[in-house]
Formats: structure tokens, sequence, C-alpha cells
């Protein structure tokens, strides 16, 4: 299992707009062939501060997301209601 955990700081007059975003990627995102779990996590602490939860059975299948129309859109969408560049961290899960 491929796993993405995608650290987002958004700019706060954008949170609404980048959570509407997110969530129509992500109900795309789990219709994907290979795709395990795609949540979009917003911090209690911090409403600007946001985790993409990407679970994939395959690196294969993790790197076709990113050709997807709907990622694409998501990508394009988001860019400008970036603090600071997005920071994807891939780790592989153990509990198939």
């Amino acid at each position: 299992m491929q796993v993405t955990l995608v650290h987002i700081k958004v700019k706060p007059e954008y949170v609404d707009d980048f959570i509407e975003a997110s969530l129509n990627n992500s109900r795309a995102s789990v219709e994907e062939s290979g795709n395990l779990r795609f949540d979009v996590l917003q911090s209690a602490d911090d409403p600007t501060r946001f985790v993409l939860y990407e679970a994939y059975e395959t690196a294969e299948d993790a790197v076709a997301h990113k050709g997807t129309d709907h990622y694409l859109l998501w990508r394009d969408t988001v860019a400008d209601m970036m603090a600071e560049p997005r920071q994807g961290l891939r780790y592989a899960g153990l509990n198939l």
C-alpha cells in the first residue's frame, strides 16, 4: 500500500474554497481503480492547515492519480490558495 500525506497551509481568505475543491477531488479520487482511501483533514488548532491522506494499493496507482482530470483541476484551482508550497510525504502501508 502506498500512502501519501500531503501537508498544506492555505491563505485564510481561501479556506472555504480550498475545502470545496479538495472535497470534490476526494470524491472523485475514491472512485479511482486502486484507491483505498482519500481523506481531507483540517487542523483543529489552525483552520488554515490541512492534511490530505491518500492511500492506494500500489505506487503505480498513486502515480496514475496525478494524471486524472480531477487531480489536475484541483491542482490548478488551489495553486494560488496556498500560503506555502505543499509537502507530500510518502509512506509504505504495512497493514494490508
